[in-house]
């Protein structure tokens, strides 16, 4: 009976000790699962304070009258009256580290590092940026009116890329706006689209239009541009013609300077600016520039009154076929961006690779509403304070009565490589994201 007894207590001592053993063994597990959640819960945290650094020094950029100059980091950059925000977990801190190349290159560009904390979690978040310019998109607008008359998208026009307006789009019939590689928005500031015929006017959007966006402010003169080319570039006063050549020279004719068809390379910086002639504080001579040729290099070109298209203008290498292509103009007006009647023949058809921009005014043909046209083929961009007009269209048949057809197709490299010096947005765009 004794035996049977200590027996009994063996066991009963067994299954106590296996019992303590599964329950240190929950409790140890227990335990590693909730170190494990902290510290899981910590990293989460960690990035979360990092991505919260990234948004405030990328608010810090874009409230700055100018982008940083220099090379120097700049360690916790604060906006004035508005402190960095208390998180409710975790802490950062923040360095805006600017490109090397900034002291040259255009568009500058900025590195955002944010070092997120939260308990034992370090995590660092690293955001490349960029000025934005008015190169990234195909069309951009002010006004969709010229003189306070509407200008219409009519059928057979085609705008193949990202388009903003500050005001609201006229439709007459079936113009496209596809895009048929990579979707980019088409954007207006007004409240719905203006159509000629409403319930029969059916243009063929790619992407649902976005309404009400903010209003994007443009620039009146291409200040980088002009000390660009005072300091490395090439300045030109009074009426110039350029004509550009497939060796990387252009032909120059400017009586101020003395060039008659001049033979000349084209600038290092690729910063060209034609000022006005000013004596006695009194303009005697405008800067307008004509242009025409192929490009072959990187290039702006910019006159203190109008640049005028005397002729095609094209790159050497066609980066429709040639993805390799680094030939970029940008053609800048102070005043208008004028097509000369001569620049193609009557029903012929013109081709203008580049992005062109006319702060003051408009992109227009001379006497649009004379002579008939073919297409007027883009491919860049076009951005103008009123939008001018190309031709004129049957307001009942929507056919084509005088000028251009319009085919605008958008140079993707412009978004991230915009031509030199071409006048920016004041605002940012991402370009990589990474953590390290």
């Amino acid at each position: 009976m004794r035996n049977k007894k200590g027996f009994m207590l063996i066991v009963a001592y067994s299954v106590v000790t296996v019992i303590l053993i599964l329950i240190a063994a929950y409790v140890a597990r227990s335990i590693a699962e909730m170190r494990i959640a902290q510290r899981e819960g910590n990293s989460l945290a960690a990035y979360a304070a990092a991505e919260s650094g990234v948004d405030y020094a990328f608010d810090w950029l874009k409230l700055q009258p100018a982008p940083p100059a220099g090379t120097t980091p700049i360690i916790s950059p604060v906006i004035a009256g508005v402190p960095q925000p208390a998180l409710t977990t975790g802490t950062y801190a923040i360095t805006i580290v600017p490109n090397a190349g900034n002291p040259t290159n255009w568009p500058k560009k900025y590195e955002i590092v944010s070092v997120g904390k939260s308990g034992d979690s370090t995590r660092t978040v690293c955001y490349e940026v960029q000025r934005d310019t008015f190169a990234k998109n195909i069309w951009f607008t002010n006004t969709e009116s010229y003189g306070g008359t509407d200008v219409w998208f009519v059928t057979n026009d085609s705008l193949n890329g990202p388009v903003h307006t500050n005001d609201s789009f006229n439709i007459s019939g079936n113009p496209s706006f596809p895009d048929l590689i990579d979707p980019h928005p088409t954007e207006e500031h007004g409240p719905s689209v203006n159509y000629m015929h409403p319930g029969v006017d059916n243009p063929n959007f790619a992407q649902p239009v976005d309404f009400n966006v903010d209003t994007i402010a443009m620039p009146t003169q291409a200040t980088a541009l002009r000390s660009s080319a005072a300091s490395g570039g090439r300045v030109f006063t009074g009426n110039t013609t350029i004509t550009l050549n497939a060796n990387a020279t252009m032909n120059v004719t400017n009586a101020n300077g003395g060039f008659n068809n001049t033979n000349m390379p084209i600038p290092a910086n690729g910063a060209i600016f034609v000022q006005n002639k000013v004596s006695g504080n009194k303009i005697t001579e405008y800067g307008d520039v004509n242009v025409s040729g192929t490009l072959n290099g990187r290039l702006s070109i910019g006159a203190n009154d109008d640049l005028i298209i005397a002729g095609n203008i094209q790159y050497n290498s066609n980066p429709q076929t040639n993805p390799n292509s680094t030939d970029t103009l940008g053609l800048i007006a102070e005043g208008d961006v004028v097509i000369l009647q001569g620049a193609c023949p009557n029903n012929g058809n013109l081709a203008i690779q580049a992005s062109v921009m006319a702060m003051a005014d408009s992109f227009y043909l001379e006497n649009w509403d004379t002579n008939m046209k073919g297409t007027l083929n883009v491919y860049g961009g076009i951005t103008q304070n009123q939008r001018g007009p190309v031709g004129t269209f049957n307001t009942n048949t929507n056919a084509k009565a005088s000028g251009f057809s319009k085919n605008y197709l958008y140079d993707r490299r412009l978004r991230d490589a915009p031509p030199p010096f071409f006048p920016d947005t004041k605002d940012y765009q991402g370009i990589a994201w990474r953590e390290q």
